[in-house]
């Protein structure tokens, strides 16, 4: 991939013309930096000192819809591509151009514009971070309910674009379940407002048009998104269950029932015994972010985090070979993670059979419930008392407390494994409950192949579930890591696609993604790139993304 022939200087004139010249930048250092989001596969060349296979011609940061606007034309008159970028994020390569392009950083578009508290509607800005939106909202007694592992680096706009989901997403649904209205800029240069909270019955939902539409049919400026009033009262508990078999069984039911909590989350063998290694005490830097609101509820202190980890004489070599990859040196980890990683099926055998050993009891289950206090304590009555019928054993708060404290540390680890010569992604699937375990059986063999995998389900509806694989791999130099990175994404979502799973839950398409949109959408695309057609006639809105190539048709 490399940037069209453009004349910088003509780029650079035009685009200070508009916003004037200190938001204008085309340093080879901020180029470099807006290549890349957090997808994987070009963390491997950063890792190695090499430049990004294409870089933008320029980066600019608009602070109005206006100003998208005139920058939106300028580019297609020019025929340069846009690329929206918000937080940077993105793990699928949502962000990156294809073919240069100017790239429009929305963060200085970042005003909460209005908290309507009798219609339970916010207007935002795009370029609002997660954490600060919630905040704000917190202290005027709102809740938007998107709590993502990233919030504190991503954005409103990225929420939308992608079809996000957080941590408590079983309560308060998907972004697009939340969504009331956009301002959008089409790649034509023109505003439009999508419906608003009291739109037409009739016709189509233009809003969920361009919901998930990650950036190809236009720059998402602002949206009109709904609220819930604060929770009175957070209930948290953690389960034991036998299987996992019997943990979805135990998650069905209680969301058939009707019954909404707002965490649920299953872990199995392997997720399991690894939760339970972690140290009791010390400092864990995602504690600064265990309570979303300004100030803890009534009866929340200082959260404990779970018991040390079982006796070693318990789990023999693994304990050993993950003790040499923590507190080693540089060169002894690497080394360990190397011979660890380098052998996936026999380490997930191994790991396997001695998470069983050890995790004797089965799967944790971490289930939370909040909202009104009496109807809270009510529903969470109720969903305790179901999952005991299914089987699941109460382990009282602290397990879900723990849970609570740490639950954004995993993307704080990521950057050790990779300085130390290995890889580790996320691959997050779904589907209905009948369908659900072959999910995760096939998805799961397909990765072990290549790597070492866990899994956990979480996001759970009453008629389905998503999956949360996480694996690690290891190879000897940036080719092999490439090559091998591509083939657990190939066999995955392929084994996800024949068992009528989806290709994404939340983490949206991107280019990791695209080649997969016709197996999954087939005649539906092509309604898509009509769409795509009409509202971005010269296709410069970021090419190459959600399965659309150059010119509207498949990647």
């Amino acid at each position: 991939m490399s940037a069209p022939a453009v004349d910088p200087d003509r780029i650079r004139k035009e685009l200070e013309a508009i916003v004037g010249p200190r938001r204008v930048s085309l340093r080879p250092v901020d180029l470099d930096t807006y290549a890349r989001d957090m997808w994987p596969r070009l963390l491997f060349a950063r890792r190695d000192g090499a430049p990004p296979p294409c870089l933008p011609n320029a980066v600019v940061w608009p602070e109005n819809a206006r100003e998208v606007a005139t920058i939106v034309r300028a580019a297609r008159s020019m025929g340069v591509p846009i690329i929206p970028y918000g937080g940077g994020s993105g793990v699928c390569g949502g962000v990156v151009p294809v073919r240069g392009g100017i790239t429009l950083d929305m963060k200085r578009m970042q005003a909460l514009r209005a908290v309507r508290g009798d219609e339970l509607i916010a207007d935002a800005e795009a370029g609002l971070s997660g954490e600060r939106f919630e905040r704000d909202l917190a202290r005027r007694g709102f809740t938007f309910g998107n709590f993502p592992s990233s919030i504190y680096c991503s954005t409103v706009g990225g929420w939308v674009a992608t079809r996000a989901a957080g941590q408590l997403s079983t309560k308060y649904g998907k972004v697009e379940d939340r969504v009331a209205g956009l301002t959008v800029v089409t790649g034509s240069g023109e505003i439009i407002d999508t419906d608003g909270p009291s739109r037409a019955l009739g016709g189509p939902n233009w809003t969920q048009l361009v919901v998930g539409s990650e950036g190809t049919l236009g720059v998402i400026t602002s949206a009109r998104l709904r609220l819930s009033p604060a929770p009175q009262l957070r209930v948290f508990r953690g389960f034991e269950v036998g299987s996992v078999a019997a943990g979805v069984e135990a998650i069905r039911r209680v969301l058939q029932r009707g019954l909404r909590p707002a965490v649920v989350r299953l872990y199995d063998e392997l997720d399991t015994f690894l939760n339970s290694m972690k140290p009791s005490g010390g400092h864990d830097d995602s504690e600064r972010g265990h309570a979303y609101a300004p100030t803890p509820l009534p009866g929340e202190g200082a959260l404990p985090v779970l018991p040390g980890a079982p006796p070693p004489d318990e789990d023999g070599p693994l304990r050993r070979l993950l003790a040499l990859g923590r507190r080693g040196t540089r060169g002894l980890r690497k080394d360990a993670l190397g011979a660890m990683l380098s052998r996936p099926r026999a380490v997930n055998g191994l790991v396997g059979a001695v998470a069983e050993k050890i995790a004797r009891k089965g799967c944790r289950m971490i289930i939370g419930l909040e909202g009104a206090r009496i109807r809270t304590e009510i529903e969470a009555a109720l969903t305790f008392a179901e999952l005991e019928r299914a089987g699941a054993k109460d382990m009282g708060e602290e397990p879900g407390r723990a849970w609570l404290a740490h639950r954004y540390a995993v993307s704080y680890r990521m950057s050790p494994v990779f300085r130390d010569g290995a890889f580790v992604d996320t691959m997050e699937v779904a589907a209905s409950w009948e369908q659900l375990l072959d999910l995760y059986h096939s998805v799961r063999a397909a990765i072990g192949r290549h790597a070492v995998v866990m899994a956990h389900f979480s996001h759970a509806y009453a008629d389905g579930c998503s999956i949360y694989f996480t694996f690690a791999g290891h190879a000897d130099d940036r080719a092999g890591s490439e090559r091998l990175y591509d083939a657990i994404w190939r066999d995955g979502l392929e084994a996800a696609t024949r068992v009528g799973g989806t290709i994404s839950h939340h983490h949206g398409v991107g280019l990791l993604k695209a080649p997969y949109m016709f197996g999954e959408h087939r005649e539906a695309m092509s309604v898509l790139i009509g769409l795509k057609k009409t509202l971005d006639p010269d296709d410069i809105m970021n090419p190459g993304k959600l399965g659309l190539g150059g010119s509207g048709g498949p990647a």
